[in-house]
Formats: structure tokens, C-alpha cells, sequence
């Protein structure tokens, strides 16, 4: 296993003979120009890391929640008529295996519905904000990391060309402008690009989160359904598993 002491200290070695060789502007200027041209692919990877998140975002977000609020009503109602009726096994088998969150959760009410109202409260607080909410927020957070992330290397990338640039300048060879202005003009590429990235994933991230919130404010409206009627009626769900 590599040390990174070890490898900080061999890195650094190696530059300070590159310096000692060819001289600490021409090696400045080389590794500034370097630098500056590692930042576009950086860049790229970093274009590419945010939308593998936004893709994995609008994906988990959809397999979450229902496709419209009729298609959510339609399944409490039936859910509610097999609580209702007292048959608990059926409602257990209508939620198992249905990705969905509403599902998952209902169906870990029903099961656990002998521990009580409160403590089965709490589960289910625990389990969504495990579960649930803690995935989407850790993935969202990966196209916020992002978004900042895009302007700062553009920025970084273009401060390190306009230094290659202009060191040449302070080199004392005859330098014509139009090279530097030229060179000078691809260092600000890296700052649009890092711009460009920045702010279409700003709109598709606020998109996202308006969307993790319906499934919030639906899942609520569901639970509260489904925890309400063990609530209301506590003893049947024992009364029915010892029979």
C-alpha cells in the first residue's frame, strides 16, 4: 500500500529537480499550463458525476411515489377497506413487494401493529427518515457538491491559464499579442464551462427537490391514514393475530 507521505514527497522531489534543470519561471509557466489543461477534464468528470445524480435522483424519485395523486387515493381507499374490515393479512399481502414507499411503509405498520400507537409511530418516523429520505438527500447532495463545484474549477482552470499567459510576458522574449490574447481567451473557456455546468443543474436540482417534496407531503397524507386506524382501534390487531 502506497504512503501518501511517501508519495507527496517523491512528487515534490521530482518537481524540484524539473525546476533545478530547466529553470523556476520556465518550469512555472509549464506547470501552470498544465494545470490549466488537466482543469477541462476535470471539468468533464465533473459535468459527468453531477448528471449520473441527476439521472439516479429522477429515477429514485419516480420509483418512490405514485405517477399521479388518483392513482395514490385509489390505493389507500383499498387499503383502508381491508384495515377497516379487519382483514390484515390481505392488506399485508397488497403492500408486500411494491417498491413504492407508501407501500413499504404501510406494510411495516401492519406488521408491527401489536407494539402500540406511539412506539409504531416512531418506527415509522425512524424508517423514512432512514430509509427514505436519508438516500434521496445524500444523492441530492451530490449534485449540489456539483453545482459548486463546476464554477470553482472553471475559475481555478482559467487563474492558471492567465498565469501561463501572462508569464510569458514577464519572460522577456518578444511575445506577440495576439498569442496572448488568444491564450488568454481559451483559459475563460474554463470558466464557462464551469458556469454551464453550475446553472442547468441548479434548475434540474430545484426540480428534484420540488418532487422529493409531493412524495413527502403524500406519504404523510397516506400515514396518517394508516396510523390513525391502528390508533383509533388498538386492540383489534391482537385480538386478531391470537385468534
Amino acid at each position: 500500500m502506497i504512503d501518501t507521505v511517501d508519495l507527496a514527497q517523491f512528487l515534490a522531489g521530482g518537481c524540484y529537480l524539473l525546476a533545478a534543470e530547466e529553470g523556476n519561471s520556465d518550469f512555472s509557466l509549464r506547470l501552470a499550463k498544465m494545470l490549466a489543461d488537466g482543469c477541462y477534464g476535470l471539468l468533464a468528470l465533473n459535468f459527468l458525476w453531477g448528471l449520473y445524480f441527476v439521472i439516479i435522483s429522477f429515477m429514485r424519485v419516480r420509483k418512490l411515489g405514485f405517477r399521479s395523486p388518483k392513482q395514490q387515493n385509489e390505493f389507500i381507499e383499498q387499503l383502508m377497506a381491508l384495515l377497516n374490515k379487519g382483514q390484515y393479512a390481505e392488506a399485508e399481502e397488497m403492500c408486500d413487494g411494491d417498491q413504492r414507499a407508501l407501500p413499504q411503509l404501510a406494510h411495516l405498520v401492519i406488521v408491527n401493529r401489536e407494539i402500540g400507537a406511539e412506539p409504531l409511530r416512531q418506527l415509522v418516523l425512524e424508517v423514512l427518515q432512514r430509509d427514505i429520505l436519508a438516500d434521496l438527500e445524500r444523492i441530492t447532495g451530490w449534485v449540489a457538491t456539483t453545482i459548486k463545484s463546476g464554477p470553482l474549477l472553471g475559475l481555478f482552470g482559467t487563474v492558471l491559464g492567465m498565469m501561463a499567459a501572462f508569464g510569458q510576458i514577464g519572460t522577456g522574449k518578444k511575445v506577440e499579442t495576439s498569442t496572448i490574447a488568444a491564450e488568454i481567451s481559451i483559459a475563460l473557456v474554463c470558466t464557462a464551462m464551469g458556469l454551464a455546468t453550475a446553472i442547468p443543474f441548479n434548475y434540474l436540482l430545484a426540480n428534484i427537490n420540488a418532487r422529493v417534496g409531493r412524495v413527502r407531503d403524500s406519504l404523510s397524507a397516506g400515514l396518517v391514514r394508516v396510523l390513525d386506524h391502528f390508533q383509533d382501534r388498538p386492540v383489534v390487531g391482537r385480538e386478531r393475530s391470537h385468534a
